[in-house]
């Protein structure tokens, strides 16, 4: 009886297909569902970043790596834990170290959502915006003395189960720097190519794992002719690690005295918030909300200084998601490939479906078709290069 409900809330939620054989999700557990577990903190694969398992002990791997955006020199690394299914809904996830390090050890929890994508990582102890029956934790370690021995969860509701967040698309206007640095390394591992389509923001909330976009943002630019991108999050920075200055003041982790949408680092330059200062008692140089790579910055935007834009937070937002696979694809202001391109979807990023159409035949890494779906923007991609979309089905335009 427990796995057959279990299969149909799993459906219900996506994470299996019509047919009985999952779908392209995360990896789930194949335990029994429990709202009390023990993490595997000896299991490292590739989306993790930066982390061993030694002498019974998670810890950084390599004390010279930290987020290229941040551009200090302080170790980081990531253990990101397999989805777990909870057996009752939860909406509140704790945690209960042992062997922990004095600092330096942060364990962070996101849930899956009612629309079949992931919510933002929240600090365990935090309630997540919704109750859920997946969740995902992960292991943050800053410092080269930061280790831990043992983490036991346990999931709770905190609330009733029908109170959801509202989750409207969150816009806000900042000012986006060219994060440069080829060859570095981001927070979560991924190597910085010439030319590179990612963004940093800086909160660790809205980081996504190497190659994955759940969350994606879109970035367009706010002077002479509309360029956009929409290019997944992968790096932590500019100037500040806690700042989710998207969020309101009650969920904002830090600097909670901050108008929504104002970057403590736009605060601290324009108006000497904080003395001045970042988190780090830097002095602040430029008002920076975002770091755009190289490719994003010249080739998505067409940029050629930094400049105020016009960021999307997509997981704030409701509704299907594309996944792109295979490099660059056009945004297109029609659905043929006559029309004009305003920007790009970047490799695995996650993009709002608003509906689907007809238009010239493509053929792309996935599949021939003359399908096209228009995006939440207005703007059109084709369908032969999406890898998959989730939060359920695209209607007829």
């Amino acid at each position: 009886m427990r796995r057959r409900t279990l299969f149909a809330i799993m459906l219900v939620a996506g994470l299996v297909g019509s047919s009985g054989t999952p779908a392209q999700a995360d990896p789930v557990r194949q335990e029994d569902p429990s709202n009390a577990w023990t993490a595997d903190l000896a299991t490292i694969d590739n989306d993790d970043t930066n982390v061993t398992h030694t002498d019974g002990r998670l810890r950084i791997a390599d004390p010279a790596t930290s987020p290229a955006s941040l551009r200090l020199p302080v170790p980081e690394g990531t253990l990101v834990l397999a989805a777990h299914p909870l057996e009752t809904p939860a909406d509140l996830v704790t945690a209960d170290l042992t062997g922990k390090a004095a600092v330096g050890v942060t364990v962070e929890v996101r849930g899956r959502q009612t629309d079949g994508e992931w919510g933002e990582w929240r600090e365990t102890g935090t309630p997540l915006p919704e109750a859920t029956l997946m969740v995902q934790v992960r292991v943050v370690l800053s410092g080269t003395n930061a280790t831990i021995a043992g983490l036991a969860l346990t999931a709770t509701l905190s609330r009733s189960p029908g109170l959801k967040a509202a989750t409207p698309g969150l816009t806000y206007r900042v000012f986006a720097t060219r994060e440069g640095l080829v060859g570095g390394t981001t927070a979560n591992g991924h190597v910085i190519t010439s030319r590179d389509h990612f963004v940093a923001l800086p909160s660790r909330r809205g980081l996504a794992a190497r190659n994955a976009g759940d969350y994606t943002v879109k970035v367009c630019t706010t002077s002479g002719a509309l360029r956009c991108e929409y290019a997944p999050v992968w790096d932590v920075g500019p100037w500040n690690t806690t700042d989710d200055y998207w969020n309101p003041a009650a969920t904002r982790q830090s600097w909670k005295d901050l108008p929504q949408g104002r970057p403590e680092a736009q605060a601290a330059y324009q108006n000497n918030y904080n003395g001045g200062k970042d988190q780090f008692g830097r002095t602040v140089a430029n008002p920076a909300g975002i770091d755009l790579a190289d490719g994003t910055f010249w080739d998505g935007l067409k940029l050629t200084d930094n400049s105020w834009v016009n960021v999307s937070f997509l997981w704030t937002g409701t509704g299907s998601r594309a996944t792109v696979g295979s490099g660059l694809l056009n945004i297109r202001t029609a659905p043929n490939t006559s029309a004009a391109s305003i920007g790009y979807v970047a490799n695995y990023a996650r993009v709002p479906v608003e509906c689907s159409t007809t238009g010239t035949t493509v053929t792309g890494t996935y599949r021939t078709t003359n399908q096209w779906n228009r995006l939440a923007s207005g703007q059109f991609i084709s369908h032969a290069y999406v890898a998959s979309i989730a939060g359920g089905a695209v209607p007829a335009c």
